[in-house]
C-alpha cells in the first residue's frame, strides 16, 4: 500500500512538471539568439514576452535606482555634499526615464503597432543603459547597479532596437509613402 502512494504521488509531481518542461525560456538569451540568428518577425506571444521581461527590468531598475538614492540622502554612501547634488539631478532624471519608460510599455501591451510608443521607450532604455554604466564605475554605487547596467544596454539596443522597433519602422514605411504633398495656391498680385 505505502509503494502505490509513493508511486502516485511521484506520477502526480511529474505530471505537475510536464507543463514547465514544454514552457518556452523567453530569457534575454533567448532574444539574443533571435537577434543573430537573423530572425523573421517576433510572433505575438513574442512580442509580449519581450515587453514583460522589459517591465520587469524596469522594475528592477526603479528599486536600484531607489536603493542608491536613499543612500545618497541618508548618506550610507559617502560623497561630498557637492557630489551628492549632482547624482541626486541625474538620478531624478532617471526617474523620469523609468516612468516614461513603464508608461510606454503599457501602452506597446495594449497598442503595439505604435511606432512613438516603440521609440520612446527605446530612448528610455538607452538613457538608463548609459546613466546606469555610468554609475556602475562609481565604487560606491556599483554594488547596487551590478549586472543591470549591462543588461540595460543588451535588452535596448541589440534587442528591443532590432527585433521590436526596427521591424515596426519598416512596417509602417511599407504602409504608408510619404503625405501628398498640397498645392499652395500662389497669391494673385494685383498691378496698380
Amino acid at each position: 500500500m505505502e509503494y502505490r502512494k509513493i508511486i502516485a504521488a511521484g506520477l502526480l509531481i511529474f505530471l505537475g512538471l510536464i507543463p514547465f518542461a514544454f514552457a518556452e525560456d523567453y530569457s534575454l538569451q533567448h532574444f539574443l539568439t533571435k537577434v543573430t540568428s537573423k530572425p523573421d518577425a517576433l510572433s505575438k506571444k513574442e512580442k509580449v514576452e519581450l515587453l514583460n521581461q522589459i517591465e520587469r527590468l524596469l522594475e528592477q531598475t526603479l528599486q536600484a535606482h531607489g536603493q542608491v538614492t536613499r543612500d545618497i540622502q541618508t548618506g550610507e554612501i559617502d560623497i561630498r555634499y557637492q557630489e551628492g547634488d549632482f547624482w541626486i539631478s541625474k538620478l531624478k532624471e532617471d526617474r523620469k526615464s523609468i516612468e516614461a519608460g513603464m508608461e510606454q510599455v503599457k501602452l506597446l501591451k495594449t497598442k503595439p503597432g505604435n511606432l512613438v510608443a516603440s521609440i520612446g521607450l527605446y530612448k528610455s532604455l538607452k538613457d538608463l543603459s548609459v546613466n546606469f554604466n555610468a554609475y556602475n564605475n562609481m565604487p560606491s554605487f556599483s554594488a547596487f547597479v551590478g549586472d543591470l547596467a549591462p543588461e540595460l544596454e543588451l535588452w535596448a539596443d541589440p534587442v528591443f532596437y532590432q527585433l521590436y522597433l526596427l521591424p515596426l519602422a519598416r512596417l509602417k514605411d511599407v504602409e504608408k509613402g510619404p503625405p501628398p504633398k498640397e498645392k499652395k495656391p500662389t497669391p494673385a498680385v494685383k498691378k496698380p
